[in-house]
């Protein structure tokens, strides 16, 4: 890992996820190197970098939806299991919204919003539907419970996939890439929402090319640039005293536009 300096406070919550020298190849390509990261409760991270360098595969990795070569990953003090029982367990604490929305299109979105608490947390159908209703109120659309993913607009979509996420009262929710692939106007909307969780103390670790929402709502910025951590610091020391020539290049490329 480079020189980062002296890594910024944190709050004080217990540490919930904590990366150890984790590495990750795909074949040949080194694309994850001694990672060690820890998240606290409560905090938000915001994952920032260049195409390419580990970022969306650190998300998943969390999820255990990419599995690791070396290192371990805990969660709330466990160990990532491997498979079975206790990997959907951990996947019910680990809230996690795509680029992609993911939704089940022939399912409405009420439906999708109460299909893990009724099916992984056995929760009955009345109280998730009544929980489901304030988790739609809360990312704002409510009047599309009733309707199908295809009739939604894509902010309205991703909306309804943070909702389904919350819905499972995860410990941690990760989003990687959440607003890359929606229109320009649409971005903002689900921004918000994201930036609400982080306001309510949601332990966030996210992946987003949204340097405004790593100003406003992140905790520590982590910049990785091939497969490493590359700086680890606040949002206010990062953009406007980046440490290393990677973040310093990185940073003039993406905000003189």
């Amino acid at each position: 890992m480079a020189d980062s300096g002296v890594a910024p406070p944190v709050p004080g919550g217990r540490p919930l996820v904590v990366l150890e020298n984790v590495n990750k190849h795909f074949g040949d390509l080194h694309v994850l190197k001694d990672i060690d990261l820890t998240l606290h409760e409560g905090e938000v991270v915001v994952v920032i970098g260049p195409s390419g360098g580990g970022k969306s595969t650190l998300c998943r990795t969390i999820n255990r939806l990419e599995t690791i070569d070396e290192g371990t990953i805990t969660l709330d003090g466990v160990p990532l299991p491997g498979e079975g029982k206790a990997l959907a367990r951990l996947r019910a604490d680990v809230g996690m919204v795509f680029q992609s929305f993911n939704l089940f299109a022939h399912k409405t979105i009420l439906q999708n919003v109460t299909l893990g608490p009724t099916r992984v947390r056995k929760m009955g159908r009345a109280e998730a539907e009544g929980e489901a209703m304030t988790l739609l109120e809360r990312v704002g659309i409510t009047d599309q419970a009733q309707k199908y993913p295809a009739q939604l607009s894509g902010g309205q979509q991703q909306r309804a996939a943070i909702a389904r996420a919350l819905a499972m009262k995860p410990k941690v929710m990760l989003f990687d890439e959440a607003t890359s692939a929606l229109d320009p106007e649409m971005v903002n909307e689900v921004l918000d929402v994201m930036t609400s969780l982080a306001r309510d103390g949601m332990t966030m670790i996210v992946v987003t090319h949204e340097m405004g929402f790593a100003r406003s709502a992140a905790q520590r910025v982590v910049f990785m640039a091939d497969g490493q951590i590359a700086e680890v610091s606040t949002p206010g020391e990062f953009f406007t005293h980046p440490r290393t020539e990677r973040a310093k290049d990185f940073l003039s490329k993406i905000l003189t536009h």
